[in-house]
């Protein structure tokens, strides 16, 4: 069976490295990451990910548009808001306003964020 294919979009580069070694330690596949919202959308159109780990606060479009953006070209694309500002999107955005199909906040940690990717995703094994 395939590994899961994750993309990765935050605008720091520190950020990218330590979700993609976490990602990687847990035998998922970062198929690729992205420093802003237009690359993400560039990017998830040319890799094709299974999931997208999306910032919230990014230059050149933000995540809830990119998340919009993505599920209209790839409806079946997973996609996490991993973000510093979860509450203001929890009180701005009912559950079916966001693209998103989870978010989580950045304070919460690896752990939260790596459950929420395996039940979003099936296991690779």
């Amino acid at each position: 069976m395939m590994s899961q294919r994750i993309l990765v979009a935050d605008d720091s580069d520190n950020f990218r490295n330590v979700i993609r070694t976490c990602l990687t330690e847990r035998n998922f596949h970062v198929c690729g990451d992205a420093v802003d919202g237009e690359d993400t959308i560039e990017k998830a159109w040319k890799l094709k990910p299974d999931l997208v780990l999306l910032d919230l606060a990014m230059p050149r479009t933000n995540g809830i548009v990119v998340a919009s953006v993505l599920k209209e070209m790839m409806p079946s694309v997973r996609i996490i808001l991993f973000t510093m500002y979860s509450e203001a999107v929890r009180r701005t955005f009912s559950p079916k306003g966001i693209a998103a199909d989870a978010v989580v906040d950045k304070a919460d940690g690896m752990t939260n964020l790596m459950e929420c990717i395996q039940d979003l995703l099936p296991s690779p094994y």
